[in-house]
Order: C-alpha cells, then sequence, then structure tokens
C-alpha cells in the first residue's frame, strides 16, 4: 500500500473543509470573497455614516505630468497564503482595485461596479506565495465619496483597497454571486473581524479628481474610519497612497508601490514552532473559546484540559505528542474536528494501530444482520472460507452487535450516531499486525462455523470500505445524463471544494442542458460529497428558487462582547440566472458533509426537494475557515468556529445531518452493490 495514499486516507477525513471564512461546510464566503452580512454585533458604537456617493461623470481631472515619477501608476506586491482552501481559487485568480464605497457606507452588500473593476493578474511563486500586478488606470471610474467632514456637498475621491478574487461566476468580471461589500482578507487592509470587519490599518489607493478634496488623518475619537469626528487634510489630485498605520495617516505618492496583501482572519493559527505544552495551551484556550457547539454537545472544557494537558506535558516525541492531540479530537463530538498533516508520526501510528486487516468488508443491515460484502483474494478472511453475503454472528465470543459498539473508529470522531455507526463496522475486521480475531459465521446456504484468524498488513479492504475513496479520481466533479427508461435528469455533485470556475461551469451546463429538454423530474446525488465552499452551495441550490429565501445565520465568538454574535448577513438563497421548476428528488447520506449538507437542507426548504436515502447525511456543519492549526511535529488540526442558526435561532443540521423523507433500508442487494436501491426510490417517488 503506497504510503501517500494512506496519508491521504487519514487525513482527507480531517480536510473536508469546507472553506471559508471559505468554506465547509457551511455557507462561508470563499477566500476572495467579501464580508456583505448585516451583522448585529453589539461590540461596535453606532454610527451614522457621513460620506456621501455620486456616480462617476464624465470630466476632465487635474492634468498630471507623465514626467512627474511619484504619481502612482502600478502596484505590485507579494500575497502569501496559508489557508488549505485558498488553492480552489487559484484557476481564475487576480487583484482588483476593490471600490470601497461599500465600507464607507457599512453597506456590506455593496456590489462592485463593473465599469469600475480594474483586474490585474497573479503569478504563483511557490506553494505559499504568489505575486501579483496592478496597472492603474489614467481616470478609475469607482465611486466618489465625500469624507471631508467640512458639512458641504463635494464631488469627493475614489476610496480603493488592493485585494486577491477569484471570479466564480459568469464573465470575467464580478457579479453579485462573486461577492458585496468589502474584502476581509487577502486585501491590503487590516480588518477587524469582531468589530463588524471594521477597517482598522493597512493600505488604501485613494483617486482625487482635483486638489479641492480632503481625506481623514485619523480613525478620530470613534476610532472608526470614515465617520463625522474624523479630522481630515487637504489630498492632491491624482492618485495618493494612505497608510493607516501611520499616526496621522500618511499619504504620499509613489510611482510603483509594493503592497503585500494580507491573508487576515482565515489565516492558519501557526503555532509550530512552540514546543508541545506551548503548543497544546494555545490551542486549547482559543478552541475552548471559540468552538461553536459547547453547549449542544454539553462539552466539559476543563476536564478535557485536567485530562489532556498531563498526557502533552509528558511526551517524550511527536509520536506520543500526535496520540495525545488525536485523543483529544475523539472526545469532541464533531466531523469537523480532526487532527493529520504530513508528519511520520500521523503514519506510523496509524500502522501501528490499524495496520492490520483480515481482507474483509463488512455492512451492518437495517434488519441488524452484518454480512460480508467483499473478501479480498489471498488474504486471511478468504483463506480461512469466509465467502460474500456470509453473515457475522460472532466477533472474539461477543453477539456481533456488541462488537461494533465497543469499536472505536480510527477516522473520529463524528457529529452523528449513524456516521459513528458505520466507521465502527468499518474498522471492527481491523487491528494491529498479527492480531487475532475470533469469528463465528455462516455463508450463504451453510451452517455456523468459527475460525480464528490472524491479521496481515493491508488497507485495501479499509479503503474498499468507504466509498469516498474508491470514486474515479479523474471523474468529473459535476455529472449528468437523462437517464435511458424514465426519462428523468440526473445529476451527480462529488464536491465542492475543488476548482470552482470549473465546478460552475459544469452546473450551467447540466442546468441548462436539464432545462432545455424539458425533463420531467430532476435527481440530484449528493451520497458522496465531502462539500467545500458553501457559498457555491448555496449558489447551486438558487437554480431551484424563483424568489430570495432568508436561509440562516452565521455566529462566531466575539471577543469583546464574550458572546457568539451574529456576522456577515444572512445566508440567503438567491435564484440563480436558470430556473427549473420540475419536480427534485434529492439523494443524501453520511458521505454528505459540510457544504454538501448545506445544499441539500436548502433544498429542502418550501417542500422544494424530496429527500431519499438509506440514512441522514454526516451532521458536521460547523465552519472551518478561522478555525486551522500548525501544530508541533508537522501536524495540522481543525476545529470550527463558526455555526449556522436559523432566523429564529435554532443551530441547523449540525449533529442531526438532512433526514430522508424516505428511507430507503439497506439490505444485502444494497449493501453489495447489486442494486441502486436509493436511486430505485427516486426514480419511483418521481414517476409517481
Amino acid at each position: 500500500m503506497n504510503k501517500r495514499r494512506i496519508l491521504f486516507a487519514v487525513t482527507g477525513i480531517v480536510l473536508v473543509l469546507s472553506l471559508q471564512v471559505f468554506g465547509c461546510q457551511l455557507a462561508t464566503p470563499s477566500p476572495t470573497s467579501t464580508l456583505s452580512p448585516t451583522e448585529t454585533s453589539t461590540s461596535t458604537p453606532t454610527f451614522t455614516p457621513v460620506p456621501t456617493f455620486t456616480p462617476t461623470p464624465t470630466l476632465v481631472p487635474t492634468p498630471i505630468s507623465l514626467l512627474d515619477t511619484d504619481e502612482p501608476f502600478l502596484i505590485t506586491g507579494v500575497i502569501t497564503y496559508t489557508s488549505p482552501f485558498f488553492e480552489n481559487t487559484l484557476r481564475d485568480g487576480f487583484v482588483l482595485l476593490e471600490d470601497q464605497a461599500g465600507f464607507a457606507s457599512r453597506d456590506k452588500e455593496f456590489q462592485f461596479p463593473e465599469i469600475g473593476q480594474t483586474l490585474g493578474p497573479i503569478e504563483e511563486v511557490d506553494e505559499d506565495n504568489l505575486t501579483y500586478s496592478l496597472l492603474l488606470p489614467a481616470v478609475p471610474q469607482g465611486t466618489f465619496v465625500d469624507v471631508d467632514n467640512d458639512g458641504g456637498e463635494d464631488q469627493g475621491v475614489q476610496i480603493y483597497a488592493v485585494a486577491y478574487w477569484s471570479n466564480t461566476w459568469g464573465d470575467p468580471f464580478l457579479e453579485q454571486r462573486d461577492g458585496l461589500g468589502w474584502s476581509t482578507a487577502y486585501t491590503s487592509a487590516v480588518i477587524d473581524p469582531e468589530r463588524e470587519g471594521e477597517i482598522v490599518g493597512g493600505i488604501l489607493i485613494v483617486w482625487a479628481p482635483d486638489d479641492q478634496q480632503a481625506f481623514p488623518t485619523g480613525f478620530g475619537d470613534d476610532e472608526m474610519l470614515f465617520t463625522e469626528d474624523d479630522p481630515t487634510t487637504p489630498i492632491p489630485a491624482g492618485y495618493s497612497i494612505v497608510d493607516l498605520d501611520q499616526t496621522p495617516f500618511n499619504i504620499y505618492k509613489e510611482a510603483q508601490p509594493k503592497i503585500d496583501l494580507l491573508e487576515g482572519e482565515v489565516a492558519v493559527n501557526d503555532y509550530s514552532d512552540m514546543d508541545y505544552e506551548e503548543a497544546f495551551e494555545a490551542m486549547f484556550e482559543k478552541v475552548s473559546r471559540e468552538y461553536p457547539f459547547t453547549e449542544e454537545k454539553d462539552l466539559d472544557w476543563d476536564a478535557l484540559h485536567d485530562e489532556f494537558s498531563p498526557r502533552v506535558a509528558t511526551a517524550r516525541d511527536d509520536e506520543d505528542f500526535y496520540i495525545a492531540i488525536r485523543d483529544f479530537t475523539w472526545a469532541i463530538p464533531d466531523g469537523h474536528v480532526g487532527v493529520g498533516g504530513e508528519s511520520d508520526a500521523v503514519f506510523d501510528v496509524l500502522i501501528q494501530e490499524e495496520g492490520g486487516g483480515f481482507g474483509l468488508v463488512l455492512a451492518e443491515l437495517s434488519d441488524e444482520r452484518v454480512i460480508v460484502t467483499e473478501v479480498l483474494p489471498d488474504l486471511p478472511a478468504a483463506e480461512a472460507g469466509i465467502q460474500v453475503g456470509a453473515e457475522i454472528i460472532e466477533w472474539d465470543d461477543k453477539p456481533v452487535a456488541q462488537a461494533i459498539d465497543e469499536e472505536v473508529p480510527y477516522f473520529g470522531p463524528y457529529s452523528t450516531d449513524h456516521s459513528r455507526r458505520i466507521a465502527q463496522v468499518d474498522f471492527l475486521p481491523r487491528g494491529e499486525i498479527g492480531g487475532t480475531a475470533t469469528v463465528r459465521y455462516r455463508n450463504p446456504g451453510g451452517g455456523a462455523r468459527t475460525v480464528s484468524l490472524e491479521s496481515t498488513p493491508e488497507f485495501n479492504s479499509l479503503i474498499n470500505a468507504m466509498p469516498y475513496y474508491t470514486q474515479d479520481p479523474l471523474a468529473l466533479p459535476v455529472e449528468g445524463e437523462v437517464l435511458d427508461e424514465s426519462g428523468l435528469g440526473y445529476i451527480k455533485i462529488t464536491t465542492f471544494s475543488t476548482d470552482y470556475k470549473m465546478m460552475t461551469d459544469l452546473w450551467d451546463h447540466y442546468m441548462e442542458e436539464m432545462i432545455e429538454f424539458d425533463v420531467p423530474g430532476l435527481i440530484i446525488d449528493v451520497r458522496i460529497n465531502f462539500g467545500g465552499n458553501g457559498g457555491l452551495a448555496l449558489d447551486f441550490a438558487g437554480y431551484f428558487f424563483e424568489d430570495e429565501i432568508v436561509r440562516s445565520n452565521r455566529l462566531y465568538y466575539n471577543d469583546l462582547s464574550d458572546k457568539f454574535e451574529i456576522e456577515g448577513v444572512p445566508e440567503r438563497i438567491t435564484p440563480g440566472p436558470l430556473f427549473y421548476d420540475g419536480p427534485v428528488v434529492l439523494l443524501v447520506g453520511p458521505d454528505c458533509v459540510s457544504a454538501c449538507e448545506g445544499f441539500a437542507y436548502s433544498m429542502t426548504l418550501e417542500d422544494r426537494a424530496t429527500v431519499v436515502g438509506h440514512y441522514p447525511s454526516a451532521g458536521a456543519y460547523g465552519e472551518v475557515g478561522r478555525g486551522q492549526y500548525a501544530l508541533p511535529g508537522d501536524l495540522s488540526m481543525q476545529v470550527p468556529t463558526g455555526r449556522s442558526e436559523t432566523p429564529d435561532g435554532k443551530v441547523i443540521i449540525e449533529g442531526v445531518g438532512v433526514v430522508p423523507d424516505v428511507f430507503v433500508p439497506v439490505t444485502e442487494e444494497s449493501a453489495m452493490g447489486l442494486r441502486d436501491t436509493v436511486l430505485e426510490a427516486a426514480i419511483e417517488a418521481l414517476l409517481k
């Protein structure tokens, strides 16, 4: 078994991510999207915005000599990123001279005027860094903002940040679905997420049409920019660079300024240079404060600290440290929590504890029988005469149901009992290399027999037990067809965490075809989809609704108020450019995780789709964009920081999953892959 493949199996479940401030897991903005929601934080002073706005008129600006070498005309810089979600944006990534009129008026739903969008190319330097260049237009076509606080109505200035973006939908320019408001990550400005996305530092670019305009020189007593108490000063015509980190602000001209973009709130929390104890304490302090489901999961953080802090303190090497952190994550029943990475310790411990197998793949049926669905050739189970379809009666002298109950599945933790139970079945026939198990079974048509099996090094049976890892690696993330016999449409979505632009192009194509050919019903299969960009999942759902729906709010812990507060505008289902009005059946299962569940949940609103499946979805719906950690020993860890609630304050999905309207029993035929009874039930439901 290839070491890289095993590591992928271990860490892939941890990095289900669902990116956001991007996403996964929830409807989160992409790394490039802006803070667009209406926040209700009580930690920020109320204010009346003073800027006024006018469209860009046809004008002749004060002449600026081309020989004036200080006049800004080209901006370059570096974009350093640590977030594991960022790479999904690179295909259509660029930098934008981002109009800050939205921030100046605190309009988080400000849409960037297409005529004013100035784009610049990026270039990859290595796996952690990009460079960019941005030529400034002679006369930018942004929004004028009057921020001089002189009480009069002036034309004002245009205010910009430099921000990284990825164009997910439509033509090369940004539209509403790509993002609104102002950027909160990968921008030249410093953003404070706990003060409703306030700009608190960094660099802005200002363009003045003449030398009669003024601009703030400080934040004022309220420590907020573009409010009526800001001190101001005249600003020269043309472009100026404004350094908000100086007191007073440094307003200057430089022909080719170098401005690096800041990763902001989505940067990985890097404790990798600390020793084990320091890293654990720093991580624990942040996680225990910011974890969004403490009450729902009845977590006692003090007890967890008392249990695991001594284990970390006595860790002698990376392997000891990994096991302590792994066991800590297992104590938090959340499918988005986990630890992995490129550390040799991850691989070595997996081999030590679960490297042995018998060549058996098991499944538990709805009638509570446990059967063998696959027997790998030339391995202990096959050599002992166990056949496909055999019923397992006892395992190590215990009823098999009891043995499953006691199994600790290695790829934990899990948000729901049904997800954990399936994993317990998968891991029952595994253990240390050379370990033994006494198995009482009954082959099809035969009598009960008891054999003693000794495990051998093999991982194929474990991988084959997990549908996510047996998918065709070359398959497209969105695939569709018209089913021959029924004439119904079928679309399969296997991820929301890959090249976003490719996904949207494929989605548009298949939806357009389904609508054009007037398919009488549509089946959407998300049974195997580990999530990703929750905002993208919301956009996909928009193709099935004619009216906008306020679906949920996103909440994060706020240090200033010491409580969880709504951030951003509500998570909405916004009608897409195409509308499919036929009946829809959605296929779900426990391998539908995070952003996949957000899509599925959205489709249940207003009874838009009938949900069919053997089980509910995974029930793991925390937002993980801000919950990435780098720990000593090349370990990476993930813990959610955000949660989604209905407008009336009820947590959605987490711990429950999206529950089928039609439960399909797990039978011998379905467990062994002889019939897709879930798909059959979906077809039957639509044909009725």
